[in-house]
């Protein structure tokens, strides 16, 4: 590809490129995720629903022409509570995306602390379904309280396995299981999303996402067997949807290929 970026790595479970430059803020005990309250409900309603999402969709359809493959998958689950996962491409859409596929459902994204540390818009984001990982044990049982609620709620909840931001990156980074245990405990359905960066003529890429799913764990194994299975079916049809990009904007290579 003509001037194409190249970045490179060391590490494919830490290295973060994100270009976004933020102080984290510490989400130890005293942060308030949200609850069950009329005041809460009413500022997410109408920054979720009325600001957020008609303006998500307008944006994404007629501006960027995103393109939503297999959703039809997600229909028996319009009042059902889900994990969704998601690879981690895209500093600007990737905050977006989610509530494009969960749609009529309002999405919980769980996020890192980045998200809801800017000085307006962090103290929104919680309004618009960022749920941030908390700083130690003191923030711990507030965010698995969050999480509950959300679930009892009917309410998806989606998950970045790959945790940092590789922008533009066309394959599946590997992840860990660890994430994998919030179906597991819950007994939910766990659905994932691909996006992928296809050719179009006279503009940039457009994002195709793809839905897949649903997986379930499986009751014949323990606890810990049952993460790693869904974990390993989730990230194998990921990896066979990335096969789906035929176009990088950015290169990755490794730092001791780079003399290859």
């Amino acid at each position: 590809m003509k001037n194409q970026q190249i970045i490179y790595y060391s590490d494919e479970l830490n290295d973060e490129f994100s270009t976004i430059q933020i102080i984290p803020r510490k989400i130890d005990a005293t942060y308030k995720y949200g609850d069950n309250s009329f005041m809460w409900n009413f500022l997410h309603v109408f920054w979720y629903n009325i600001v957020f999402k008609p303006a998500t969709i307008f944006y994404f359809k007629f501006i960027l022409g995103h393109k939503i493959i297999g959703k039809e998958k997600l229909k028996s689950f319009k009042k059902k509570a889900y994990f969704l996962y998601g690879n981690h491409t895209n500093t600007a859409c990737d905050p977006f995306i989610p509530s494009l596929l969960s749609k009529p459902n309002d999405i919980f994204v769980i996020v890192h602390a980045n998200n809801v540390s800017m000085p307006f818009l962090g103290r929104i984001n919680r309004y618009l379904g960022a749920v941030p990982l908390p700083d130690g044990l003191s923030a711990t049982k507030n965010f698995m309280e969050t999480i509950k609620l959300r679930i009892s709620q009917n309410h998806p909840v989606c998950i970045y396995p790959e945790a940092h931001i590789w922008p533009y990156y066309t394959k599946i980074r590997p992840f860990t299981d660890l994430s994998f245990r919030y179906p597991v405990q819950y007994e939910t359905a766990t659905f994932c999303f691909t996006n992928t960066y296809q050719k179009r003529r006279f503009r940039k890429p457009r994002i195709v996402t793809y839905i897949d799913g649903p997986f379930y764990a499986d009751e014949n194994l323990s606890s810990k067997e049952k993460k790693t299975k869904l974990r390993n079916m989730v990230y194998n049809t990921m990896v066979d949807r990335s096969k789906n990009n035929n176009v990088e904007i950015i290169k990755y290579i490794k730092k001791e290929d780079k003399n290859d």
